[in-house]
Parts: C-alpha cells; sequence; structure tokens
C-alpha cells in the first residue's frame, strides 16, 4: 500500500485501482482529527479499511490520539474494537 501523507492539503492519499481515497485531516495537541473521507468511485470496503488501518499505524507510531469525526470513520472504529483504545480520552464509541 502506498499511502502519501500530503501535510500541505492536510489529507492522506491512497491509489485504489482508477481512484484516489483521501481522508482529511486537522491536528491539535497530539490529536489528529479525522475529518472528512472520500471514496467515491473505490466501492470495496476492504480498500477502505485497510486505507484506514494505515493511518491507525501511522497515529500509533507518532502516538497519536484519534477523535474521529466523519460517521465512516466512527463506523470503523465500531467494526474494529481493537482500535479503540487510540481513541481521545474521554470518547466512547
Amino acid at each position: 500500500m502506498k499511502l502519501i501523507n500530503n501535510e500541505l492539503l492536510r489529507q492522506f492519499e491512497y491509489q485504489c485501482e482508477d481512484d484516489v481515497l483521501v481522508a482529511e485531516y486537522s491536528f491539535q495537541e497530539r490529536k489528529i482529527f479525522l475529518t472528512k473521507l472520500i471514496t467515491d468511485k473505490c466501492q470495496n470496503k476492504e480498500k477502505v479499511d485497510e486505507f484506514l488501518k494505515e493511518i491507525m499505524q501511522i497515529a500509533e507510531d507518532n502516538r497519536w490520539r484519534i477523535v474521529p469525526i466523519n460517521p465512516d470513520v466512527v463506523t470503523f472504529f465500531k467494526r474494529n474494537p481493537a482500535y479503540k483504545d487510540m481513541l481521545a480520552i474521554g470518547l466512547r464509541i
């Protein structure tokens, strides 16, 4: 998987077949707010989950906490309870 962190546009990008998956973020005090997930043409849920798992790995490596704003990201946390310990303190999903 080739995940690109485009810091200028504040988004993670991943090439999915003929489309690009994009997760926009905002960063504040060791917390990353995942604000928007764009998966227009890519209907492959496994690719989207793989994309989000790569983002979780980056957050874990940098010791960031996650604040999911986008409903699709919240659904990812519900389906993958192993990542719930990465949520910001006080957040419950």
